[in-house]
């Protein structure tokens, strides 16, 4: 069975960093996409970074050079580092596994229960 558990949200201020972090266990882990989305209040949910089994780790043009996203294979847990937030950023963050290299949210088939981020001005 396929299982994600994030953590790490929390109500930041502009300009402040926060972690998540993505426990995957073993099913999840062997994905080759494992990625983070988020869903503003009031909107879709988007694409924000994933990291491939390869290395490459494309990301939205959004949080390009403020978010790095990265994994550690002894803990099985993905990262998704946040710097320089801002009140665009708020948002309930998800991590995901897909079976194929990916960025489509819908070849995502196994979720994470979310966690919230709130970048307050």
């Amino acid at each position: 069975q396929v299982q994600l558990a994030e953590s790490g949200g929390g109500l930041v201020q502009i300009g402040d960093s926060l972690r998540l972090s993505c426990a995957a266990n073993g099913g999840a882990f062997s994905r080759p996409s494992i990625a983070w989305f988020r869903q503003p209040p009031g909107k879709e949910r988007e694409f924000v970074a994933v990291i491939w089994s390869g290395g490459r780790t494309p990301y939205a043009d959004s949080v390009k050079g403020r978010f790095t996203i990265s994994r550690d294979n002894a803990k099985n847990t993905v990262y998704l580092q946040m710097n320089s937030l801002k009140p665009e950023d708020t948002a309930v963050y998800y991590c995901a596994a897909s079976r194929t290299i990916t960025m489509e949210i819908n070849d995502y088939d196994y979720w994470g229960q979310g966690t919230q981020v709130t970048v307050s001005s």
